[in-house]
Formats: structure tokens, sequence, C-alpha cells
């Protein structure tokens, strides 16, 4: 397997999410940290239902997805529990300590500090725009951010006047395709990636099913790729870093072929309709069945057995896949 990756820096890339990754601001928010025992946390302050620590309605099921780094260290503060009076609060993001902020396809979410008596963290506050503004009662909060599928959590301080906040984000994006070794393309809709990366509890699915030229903003990281062409055993791994403020992109090599499969009674001829077909690996075990005249599917490379049943006689041939272009598997009748 070959494997090109190509790095650029990363600007109206990050500025330009995919359409497809909207769904992202419907996904779960990380488990935000235990409050430290200086701010007054306890052993209990967290004792939540980590499976499911939010309201349903408010943030279905998704990826989890940790990371960011926040340019502020927080100390104890005063106890500002007496003013109940909104407080200005705004929010930004930007790709690095010095670099642009990030212009839209950001998620605000500010939740209570405190789980309630279900176990369960409020959100109390929520936006869409780059630069978001809220008002807020002075006090503890957790805020999360999410940018396609990079996420990020961290304490929020407000305190009384003015509060701004800059999030240093750490995130980059990839960019994923595959063509059949020999540099042969693949034809749309036959390719398929889904991403992995490793969590406390171990493999996360971060996203399934991307089509080949999305751009997918992650946290900076390695991920495990999977590329599928075709829905049978043409598979292909790789691993991957994303770079805080680039664009990986990689093309991954398939050795595999798609096949058409025919039953005829002499070469070139007519196929025979109504065949009840079963391809078999090698090892005996059997990968495809389909009912028809024209059955086609995608091969890894290798040696395979196809049977072809018309009636109560079944004939076979045994055939060879090599990486290429699409190509017909004929059984004649004749020769039995």
């Amino acid at each position: 397997m070959r494997l090109l990756i190509a790095l650029s820096i990363l600007a109206l890339g990050l500025a330009q999410p995919a359409a497809a990754q909207n769904g992202a601001e419907e996904m779960i928010a990380p488990v935000p940290p235990p409050r430290p025992a200086h701010l007054g946390g306890t052993a209990n302050d967290n004792e939540f239902d980590i499976e499911n620590p939010f309201d349903e309605d408010e943030l279905p099921e998704g990826v989890i997805i940790d990371g960011g780094t926040f340019d502020d260290e927080f100390d104890a503060r005063p106890d500002f529990s007496g003013i109940t009076t909104p407080q200005p609060l705004t929010l930004s993001a930007r790709i690095s300590s010095n670099g642009p902020y990030i212009p839209e396809g950001l998620v605000w979410r500010i939740f209570d500090s405190r789980t309630d008596s279900s176990g369960e963290l409020a959100m109390v506050a929520k936006s869409e725009d780059a630069t978001a503004t809220f008002g807020l009662p002075p006090g503890e909060y957790m805020l999360h951010v999410a940018f396609g599928r990079a996420q990020a959590t961290d304490t929020l301080f407000v305190e009384p006047g003015p509060n701004n906040r800059t999030i240093i984000f750490e995130v980059g994006a990839l960019r994923l395709d595959a063509l059949i070794t020999g540099d042969i393309a693949i034809p749309p809709g036959m390719l398929r990636f889904d991403i992995y990366s490793d969590g406390p509890n171990g493999r996360i699915t971060v996203a399934e099913n991307i089509p080949p030229g999305e751009l997918v903003h992650l946290n900076a990281g390695v991920y495990s790729i999977v590329s599928r062409f075709g829905p049978i055993n043409a598979v292909i791994r790789s691993e991957l870093r994303v770079e805080p403020g680039q664009v990986t992109e990689a093309t991954l090599y398939h050795k595999a072929a798609q096949v058409t499969l025919k039953l005829v009674s002499e070469e070139g001829g007519e196929a025979i309709a109504d065949v009840e077909w079963t391809i078999k690996t090698a090892g005996g075990e059997t990968v495809f069945t389909d009912i028809g005249a024209f059955p086609a599917t995608v091969l890894a490379e290798g040696q395979y057995l196809a049977l072809a049943k018309l009636g109560p006689t079944v004939y076979n041939r045994e055939f060879e896949v090599r990486p290429g272009s699409a190509r017909e598997i004929e059984i004649l009748t004749t020769v039995y």
C-alpha cells in the first residue's frame, strides 16, 4: 500500500467547514474536567452518568473528543454569589497563539458547573457566532466549544464587568482520497472513509462514511483511517497525524477491482437470467451472494471461486482478482 501525504498551511480551509460537518454541533460535549480542590471542588462534584452526561434532547449521541488549549490560567476567585445581574462575556477562538481568528463554524455551549439532582449539567447558553457574546451572572461555568469534529472543554469564570476570552484551539483538518493501485480512479459513491481515535477506554469512532475530498476538522493528534472500496473486503488502513493549523491530505491505494459475473452458453454470449451466485475465497469463506444475470461487486486481490446455480445445476469457476479496471468473469455452461 502506498500512501501520499501533503501538508499545507490551514487558512481558508479552516474558514470554510464542509457542509457535512454541520451535524457536529449535535455531538455530545466532552465530560468537563473536575473542579480543582482549591476552587471548592469535592470528590462528589462530578459523580454523574459519564455515558450520558447531558440532556439527550439538547445533545444527541455523538463522538466524544477532548482537546484544545485555553490561554488563561485560573486561580481561586472571589465569591460573587451575591451579584445576580448578568455580566457581558465575549468568546473567540484562534488556531494558534498568533494565528488568525476562526471566522465561522464554531458552536459554543456553556453549562452550570455543578450537576443537578439527576446528575446532569444544565446548559445555560449557546451560540453559533464566531465571536460569541453572552450575559451571565458572575460565577463558575463549564465551557465547551466545537469546530467541525474538533472539540474542547474548560472551566469558565464570569466576574463583574466585561469578560473576554480567546481560546487557542489546536485544530487541523484532514482530506482523504483513494485510488486503485496503478492510479485508477474509483467510481463515485463506492468509496468511504472511517476515522478513529484512541480514547481512555479504547478506540473511539470520530467519523464514519466520509466521502472522498471532504474537509474534516479535527483536534490535533494521530488518527486511524479505514478506507472501504465497495461493501466486501477491499479495505485498507493507515494512521495519519493532524497538525494544528494545517490540512493533511492523504491518498490511499487499494489493491482491488470491480468484477461482474455472467453465466453464458458460449464465450461472449448473452447472460442467463435468474442465476443464484456465490463467491468464496480460497479459504472457503463466502463473501458474496446475489441473484440475477449481471451481479457486480468489488473484491480485494486474491483467488476466488464463483458458483452459479441455475435450477438444480451448479456451475463454477476459479478466478483471480488483480488490482485494475473493472472486468467480467464468465462461466460457461457448455464446459460441464
